[in-house]
């Protein structure tokens, strides 16, 4: 069967299921469980008003479970076993332990710090001034298109790009790396082999993150600069205050909220990264990240306890973040 079609089958046969169990569900309470009829039609009715809602909202909620609290609860009790012949063996928090002494795991988890210090802040940075200065010339929109369009760019695709971007070839081969020829050219004795050099390749490899992470920031930023009421910067103007002045002590402020939900935003992709890193380098030359670790001990050495180890580590990183912005979404909604 043709794949096109083969997908609107299962498009059309899955909006009839939806409708089928929607209007067969009512049907039932209203029908079954509640008639609204006898002496406690009234009640019947309120009581299968409220539990209509909770109708619509198991689809959502068993789709959930059965696709992230499973497998979370799952990989919890991965974690506190060790895989013995075709069983398991609980061993509590050794797998923990045996992660924590091995030194690939604590390269993996300061680089992973470095890469939370480094991206979010350079992402959300760029963004802003990406934001203020495209709003000022006429062909920002032309502007802001061309920087947002990496995003269009999956992390394996862009991770290709800029591994030619790095490339090295012998001294005396024309380089195709745009940095080993803009090295060279300015008196550069050889090329680099730059994803190898330890430390410093990992703001290599952070350079594509943050390259493609700008355009979002510049997105979100620049709607709520167009957002601050005119008001405020007039009279600052009118006070005398500069351009500076009014972008760092009025502007800012003001959307200070939002650069915040930036921030947190590109900091949960961070704590994720995977594909970049695993692209480029492969964790190797000291850039090991968590997620990179954890697909190294799951599907290469087959070991399910450190590996779901190192999933609930990222998990636990990164929760926090995500309850303090839904946190700050409910409170601007109040």
């Amino acid at each position: 069967m043709n794949p096109a079609l083969q997908g609107v089958i299962i498009v059309v046969l899955a909006v009839a299921v939806c409708v089928g169990y929607f209007w067969s569900s009512n049907q039932i309470l209203d029908r079954v469980i509640f008639p609204a009829k006898g002496e406690k039609a009234g009640q019947n009715i309120n009581r299968a008003n409220m539990v209509r809602p909770w109708l619509f909202l198991f689809p959502a909620l068993l789709v959930l479970g059965v696709y992230l609290a499973y497998p979370v609860v799952e990989t919890l009790r991965l974690s506190l076993t060790q895989r013995v012949g075709s069983g398991y063996e609980f061993v509590g928090f050794d797998n923990y332990v045996q992660m924590w002494n091995e030194p690939k795991f604590r390269e993996a988890l300061l680089n992973n710090m470095l890469w939370l210090v480094v991206v979010p802040a350079a992402s959300t940075a760029f963004g802003l001034l990406a934001a203020q200065l495209t709003d000022r010339i006429g062909w920002g929109a032309v502007a802001k298109s061309l920087i947002f369009m990496p995003m269009a760019i999956s992390f394996v695709g862009a991770a290709v790009i800029w591994k030619l971007v790095y490339d090295a070839r012998p001294l005396g081969q024309d380089q195709i790396g745009i940095l080993n020829a803009i090295y060279l050219g300015l008196g550069g004795d050889a090329p680099q082999t730059w994803l190898t050099i330890p430390f410093w390749n990992n703001f290599f490899l952070m350079a594509v993150l943050v390259w493609i992470q700008t355009g979002f920031a510049m997105v979100i930023l620049s709607a709520a600069l167009r957002g601050i009421p005119e008001e405020t910067v007039e009279a600052a103007i009118v006070d005398g205050a500069g351009p500076l002045r009014v972008f760092f002590q009025i502007k800012v402020p003001q959307i200070m909220g939002t650069i915040l939900v930036v921030w947190t935003t590109i900091t949960v992709i961070v704590l994720k990264i995977f594909d970049i890193v695993y692209a480029m380098t492969n964790g190797q030359f000291e850039t090991q990240v968590l997620a990179n670790y954890m697909y190294d001990k799951l599907f290469r050495a087959n070991d399910w306890g450190v590996g779901s180890a190192g999933a609930m580590v990222i998990m636990l990183l990164v929760t926090p973040i995500l309850v303090w912005n839904v946190y700050n979404a409910r409170k601007e909604m109040r």
